[in-house]
């Protein structure tokens, strides 16, 4: 079992900057992958940043590759989300989320566990 407590999300003007955070429990962390996840109002879960058990490899949607970074410290127990350059379109709740299977990364069916959200709100 897995809890995932994100962190981090607020108001911020176009072009800034914001980094979030994915506290996890459990003794299992280092075994999952690990996601991020956005839904803005009426629109549907969509995909953001994925990054490996072993925190080699990472992968991005295309609307955040060059922008977003994710990256994980297993030492911690933490995985985060740093967002740069941010648009209005950014505008949504984070999730962070944990599989423990080998599923497409970019499907939320893949994965198990879930934080319950924080909401980035890009705005001028």
């Amino acid at each position: 079992q897995v809890q995932l407590v994100e962190s981090g999300g607020e108001l911020v003007q176009p072009g800034g900057s914001l980094r979030l955070s994915c506290a996890a429990s459990g003794r299992t962390f280092s075994r999952y992958t690990m996601a991020w996840f956005r839904q803005a109002p009426g629109k549907e879960r969509e995909f953001v940043a994925a990054i490996n058990a072993g925190g080699g490899r990472t992968y991005y949607a295309d609307s955040v590759k060059g922008r977003f970074s994710i990256s994980r410290d297993n030492a911690k127990n933490t995985a985060s989300l740093q967002m740069n350059s941010l648009k209005p379109e950014d505008t949504a709740v984070y999730s962070c989320a944990a599989a423990g299977g080998s599923g497409y990364y970019a499907k939320p069916d893949s994965y198990d566990y879930w934080g319950q959200g924080t909401q980035v709100t890009v705005s001028s």
